[in-house]
């Protein structure tokens, strides 16, 4: 990565992270932007997509398989395997709906670094099915593999997981993290060092005073899966940092008419 687009993606973070004055919320697309064109979740067309449209994010799912490869899905089953019970070789047999193999991480994130200058990678870490501990090391092995791709200036995790998030932050003390759950406070967050509360929008219909709270303690505020044009303008009316959505272009056309 040369020093151009160090110092450009750095820029961005800081840009769509840093300030909780939203001047403009951010799109993610939930599991890529695949709705519209009819691509299969969580394949490098819907990220390539998304990249295309010049969302913010790119949001995707992590699991490790039996062989200990990385690969993105969002079940944890694919083709009626269990993916943490099965080896690569058997999943890849099975293309997707649009003929690409099944992605490993290392294919995804080097895609995602490929001609990308807008949009940041959203890399979801799954919580083990197994056990709690396998669950930690699916996310030191991903995190090894973005560093080796040099990818993790333009990388964010997001995990259900709270113990997940807490050991990738003893092993990178810059990472953006963002927690799903819904369970814990922006107070509570800061104090473990976790940068974001990025939970369903009805949590924050139903603890309003989080979103101030967020905001005060320099917390992102991310909501998801957010399909609805009622619930954006919500969202976006409280100036939320972002939103994740299946439909980013309708929440494009809507943030465009806000301007």
């Amino acid at each position: 990565m040369n020093t151009f687009k160090i110092l450009s993606v750095n820029l961005l973070i800081l840009i769509i992270f840093s300030s909780c004055n939203v001047e403009k919320t951010g799109i993610v697309a939930h599991r890529g932007a695949w709705k519209k064109n009819n691509l299969p979740e969580n394949s490098i067309a819907s990220l390539r997509h998304a990249i295309d449209m010049k969302n913010a994010g790119s949001e995707f799912d992590v699991w490790m398989t039996a062989d200990d490869s990385l690969v993105i899905n969002h079940d944890a089953h694919y083709n009626k395997m269990l993916i943490e019970e099965t080896n690569y070789a058997d999943l890849q047999k099975f293309k997707l709906s649009n003929g690409e193999k099944l992605p490993t991480l290392y294919e995804y994130i080097s895609e995602g670094e490929r001609n990308n200058k807008h949009t940041l990678l959203v890399c979801e870490i799954k919580p083990s099915e197994i056990s709690k501990e396998r669950g930690k090391n699916t996310a030191l092995k991903t995190v090894e593999t973005v560093k080796r791709l040099k990818a993790e200036k333009n990388t964010i995790y997001i995990s259900f997981d709270y113990d997940i998030l807490k050991q990738i932050r003893l092993v990178d003390n810059k990472v953006v993290l963002q927690y799903l759950e819904g369970n814990k406070s922006p107070k509570e967050v800061k104090l473990d060092n976790i940068s974001g509360v990025d939970y369903h929008f009805s949590v924050f219909k139903k603890h309003p005073e989080w979103i101030k709270e967020a905001k005060d303690n320099k917390i992102i505020l991310n909501a998801w899966t957010v399909n609805e044009a009622a619930d954006m303008d919500w969202i976006i009316a409280n100036k939320f940092n972002y939103i994740t959505t299946n439909e980013p272009e309708l929440l494009e056309q809507k943030l465009k008419n806000k301007n």
